[in-house]
């Protein structure tokens, strides 16, 4: 085992991992291929931006006490997408901290120099194997099989890095939201196991005695106890299922819904800016004794305040169903 100060290792991009005891402790095995209903949760939660929002102008509002440090630490951020601005930057790291958060409850970025530009730049690294152990940010890479294409592939041993902690920047999934998914998620496996049962899987098999057994299976009963068990774990976080044309649903259950959905994005955005906030003054002091920055959302985005108000509004029949619906996917 080598055990040493160094940068974050990429080793799950490049690497066939062999993990042992011990590695388990620290090396969770992740999902490799999501469930039905998870993977369509995850995907809809991390939506927190609607498309024309990036057409809106100015979303985030940044108070920064050092412009030129904000643009040097936001400047070279790794993203999927190109980018033209810091307002266009930081909607493209919320929406990539926002998936990480979703999957595995933490996301880290750390921060390479760049002796070139004289510059850094900030990129991604998996919470896989990453513990943080009084104040240090430590990383656990097990061992492990190098392939490379052009010769033989090396076997590498454990290592235990300890990363710079001034260079990382790490971010949390909200305690309340994070409980919220767990209790959700529990349900939703459940149901999974079941999504795509046959009406067949509940047929008596045809016997010599009995060559056609009578069913007495109601698919339609079951049907309804699947849906109902998805509406209730689905309560806490507001999530439809994808269920659009129910009958067995009102206009009121939809907004209350709808409502609530919302707010939890909401809510997980505003934790997202306000770590990235924090985060990047405690860096940017290392260029700025005095650095500090905030970073929250504008009124071209869907406000907490302003979802709290919609659902008493709505509870006290104040408000139409149009403007609950233009508000929550239209902002």
């Amino acid at each position: 085992m080598k055990i040493f100060k160094a940068e974050p290792s990429y080793w799950h991009h490049t690497c066939d991992k062999k993990i042992g005891l011990i590695d388990s402790l620290f090396v969770k095995q992740a999902r490799q291929k999501p469930d039905f209903l998870r993977r369509m949760f995850d995907e809809d939660f991390a939506r927190l931006f609607h498309p024309r929002n990036r057409r809106n102008g100015n979303i985030f509002q940044i108070v920064s006490s050092d412009d030129g440090v904000m643009q040097k630490l936001l400047g070279n951020v790794k993203l999927r997408h190109s980018r033209r601005s810091v307002d266009e930057t930081i909607f493209e790291l919320v929406a990539e901290v926002a998936k990480a958060l979703i999957w595995s409850g933490k996301a880290y970025y750390f921060i390479f120099d760049d002796p070139e530009s004289d510059g850094v730049d900030v990129a991604s690294f998996s919470s896989e194997g990453v513990v943080r152990l009084f104040g240090m940010h430590i990383q656990w890479v097990p061992q492990r099989s190098e392939r490379h294409w052009d010769r033989t592939d090396a076997e590498l041993p454990r290592e235990i890095r300890i990363l710079d902690s001034a260079k990382v920047i790490r971010f949390d999934m909200p305690e309340s939201i994070k409980s919220m998914l767990a209790t959700q998620n529990r349900t939703l496996e459940v149901l999974d196991k079941y999504q795509f049962i046959r009406t067949t899987d509940f047929h008596l098999p045809p016997t010599h005695e009995n060559p056609n057994p009578t069913n007495h299976f109601n698919f339609e009963a079951w049907s309804d106890v699947q849906d109902l068990s998805l509406y209730r774990a689905t309560r806490s976080t507001g999530w439809n299922g994808r269920k659009y044309d129910s009958s067995k649903r009102s206009d009121f259950f939809d907004c209350h819904r709808m409502i609530r959905f919302r707010r939890n994005q909401a809510v997980l955005r505003d934790a997202i800016l306000f770590q990235l906030g924090v985060e990047l003054s405690r860096i940017g002091k290392n260029h700025t004794s005095e650095f500090s920055v905030k970073i929250s959302a504008t009124d071209s985005l869907p406000s907490i305040a302003h979802l709290d108000e919609l659902t008493e509004r709505l509870a006290a029949e104040k408000v139409g169903f149009k403007e609950i619906i233009d508000y929550c996917y239209k902002h």
